[in-house]
């Protein structure tokens, strides 16, 4: 067995291990022993941690939780006017990319869990979507958001826009030239996204110059 990255435990090595190959299969396709191995571990030693397969997937749904909630954090922190701010598109794009690498399988999963269904699922979505109410919350509390008419709605919405790069990712990059979730491609999506944010999808970027009124008399 190899050993276990310096900067990694070895219930965190498990963990990225058991999201990466859940991310390739059906994670009911996927046993604790493979997981082992990826980790380089015993399977006992995965037991002892996660208690079996239902407490490594509890553990890797709270991972992909945790992931967008230390992301979303950070933007309705202090950093929150970035989101309404297409000017900080930069800023944005540093918080996309330190949060959620491109080689980070957690699209993958997402896609796979979100699409199949079941009980799994749903209480992923369901995290999911109560973070995003979290979110709005802590952004109209800022000042730079509002809740809207039905708070439910909006958060729902929000969290369907936000996945959809993740669930179509490989379309996206098929039709942008670069994938979304890379560097140049967070630098590409971000000031769009924040300019429909901050000033709604009929939006322009300048407003076009008032017409002086002609002079009576003149042709």
């Amino acid at each position: 067995m190899r050993s276990i990255p310096d900067d990694r435990t070895a219930r965190a090595a498990i963990r990225d291990e058991a999201l990466r190959l859940f991310a390739e299969r059906d994670p009911d396709a996927v046993s604790v022993r493979q997981v082992a191995a990826a980790a380089g571990v015993s399977p006992a030693l995965v037991v002892h941690h996660f208690g079996g397969k239902d407490g490594l997937r509890r553990e890797v749904d709270a991972y992909v939780v945790a992931t967008f909630e230390a992301l979303l954090g950070e933007l309705t922190g202090e950093g929150s006017a970035m989101l309404t701010d297409p000017a900080a598109g930069g800023t944005l794009s540093e918080a996309l990319l330190r949060h959620l690498p491109a080689d980070l399988p957690l699209g993958a999963y997402l896609r796979r869990l979100l699409l199949t269904g079941g009980e799994a699922s749903r209480a992923l979505f369901r995290g999911l979507f109560e973070l995003s109410g979290r979110t709005l919350a802590a952004l109209a509390e800022a000042g730079v958001a509002a809740r809207g008419r039905d708070p439910e709605v909006r958060a729902a919405f929000l969290l369907a826009n936000d996945l959809a790069v993740f669930l179509l990712r490989d379309h996206l990059t098929g039709v942008l030239g670069t994938d979304p979730l890379s560097e140049e491609g967070v630098v590409r999506w971000a000031p769009e996204m924040l300019a429909i944010y901050g000033g709604g999808l009929l939006a322009t970027p300048e407003e076009e110059p008032e017409r002086e009124p002609e002079e009576e008399g003149t042709a």
